[in-house]
């Protein structure tokens, strides 16, 4: 895991992205890993990409049933990065019968009758007892509210009302679980009122919403809210649900980054798949805007390589490079603006989104859009030069 996480923390001297809608990919050779074109060789194994270089060779695995179309890697032009980068285009062959690969969220293997466990992401403790839910039921997309008048022929029904779940119910919002307290959130969960920011003290006119945050007693992460003295509200980048296996203990969760990563990205397919939306708005619980999130696409296999991998200069009969190979891995392709960025660019973006009220709201913890934007800004760290902007936006890739 280290090695495939080292990959995407420092800059990358080989990157490969393929299409597999498309058939075809993008390889890119930094000129300081492979001074001219000839110096590159690529050649094609078995779900493998094989890059011969000076600093020697290099095997890049691909996913099952994924394999190049031998002859068909050609030089590209690089536009303006001619002078720091080699550009390939090559075609792919799919086979058939090739399985996509499941992606990791929690909430779609949530199922009636079928008993759960929900565990800290952070410290890996139960927070709940065993949970068999008689109900699993979706909630409302993120703004129902505020298109209610348009399928209601009578004054709005549900004001002031909130939709909280029964004793056995599981109900699933777009980034959390509403499901009642039992007898064990006692020892488990600590409870906190969050503080009235600076802000909302010197504005007398603004109505101050404090939150209930519940937190893991062993940790102290925050894990959601308490919506009700009932009720708890958990967000899906924070627990871990698994499928009950008698005294088993859950095993040692992802890393961090990696998890918020790979479930941030299955949240954003699966809503981008049932909503037909490509537009996403990552906010805080009061509803301030953070980050702005545009899917271009679902079909990314890449892979980045950091120069600091591919050794020194070396001679074109030096052995492979690397133990285990580098391994593609699916991805979303992202443009993204923070909301925080003082360029003139990205406000008129940001300024033009809310007038024009793009972006499925995505509502997440403070705390936990900082680490996405964190994970996002360490992927585009990760990309060539001439691939980390476009337009007004960055380009950033998540893994699934």
């Amino acid at each position: 895991m280290a090695e495939e996480m080292s990959s995407w923390t420092h800059g990358a001297g080989v990157f490969l992205e393929l299409r597999k809608r498309l058939q075809s990919g993008l390889l890119i050779v930094r000129k300081d890993v492979a001074g001219s074109p000839p110096d590159v060789v690529v050649s094609g194994g078995d779900s493998s990409l094989n890059v011969r270089t000076p600093r020697g060779e290099l095997s890049l695995t691909l996913p099952a049933g994924v394999n190049l179309e031998q002859g068909s890697c050609i030089q590209t032009p690089a536009g303006e990065s001619s002078e720091d980068e080699l550009h390939f285009r090559l075609r792919i062959n799919i086979g058939r019968g090739t399985a996509e690969e499941a992606s990791d969220s929690g909430m779609e293997t949530l199922r009636p009758k079928e008993t759960y466990c929900f565990c800290c992401q952070g410290c890996m403790s139960r927070l709940l007892e065993d949970r068999v839910f008689k109900r699993v039921l979706p909630l409302p997309n993120g703004n129902w509210n505020a298109i209610v008048d348009d399928w209601c022929c009578h004054p709005d029904p549900f004001a002031n009302r909130k939709l909280l779940p029964r004793a056995e119910d599981c109900l699933l919002g777009d980034t959390f679980v509403l499901l009642v307290r039992d007898g064990s959130c006692e020892q488990t969960l600590t409870e906190e009122v969050s503080p009235v920011g600076t802000e909302d003290r010197q504005d007398p006119k603004k109505t101050c919403r404090r939150l209930a945050l519940v937190s893991c007693a062993s940790c102290s992460s925050v894990l959601g809210e308490a919506v009700t003295k009932e009720t708890l509200k958990l967000y899906i980048t924070q627990v871990v649900v698994e499928p009950a296996m008698g005294d088993r203990k859950p095993e040692a969760s992802l890393s961090r980054s990696l998890f918020l990563e790979r479930t941030v990205a299955a949240r954003l397919l699966e809503l981008s798949n049932s909503l037909s939306t490509f537009h996403f708005s990552v906010q805080t619980p009061d509803g301030k805007n953070f980050l702005l999130l545009w899917l271009l696409n679902s079909d990314s296999i890449t892979v980045s390589v950091p120069e600091a991998c591919l050794g020194v200069e070396r001679s074109i009969s030096s052995p492979a490079l690397h133990s285990p190979s580098p391994r593609a891995a699916r991805a979303l392709k992202l443009l993204y603006v923070s909301c925080s960025d003082a360029g003139l660019q990205q406000r008129e973006v940001v300024a033009s989104w809310e007038v024009n009220a793009l972006g499925h709201p995505v509502v997440l913890p403070l705390t936990v859009c900082e680490e996405l934007l964190q994970v996002i800004d360490d992927s585009n760290a990760t990309l060539p030069a001439s691939m980390r902007c476009m337009t007004s936006y960055e380009v950033a890739y998540l893994r699934l």
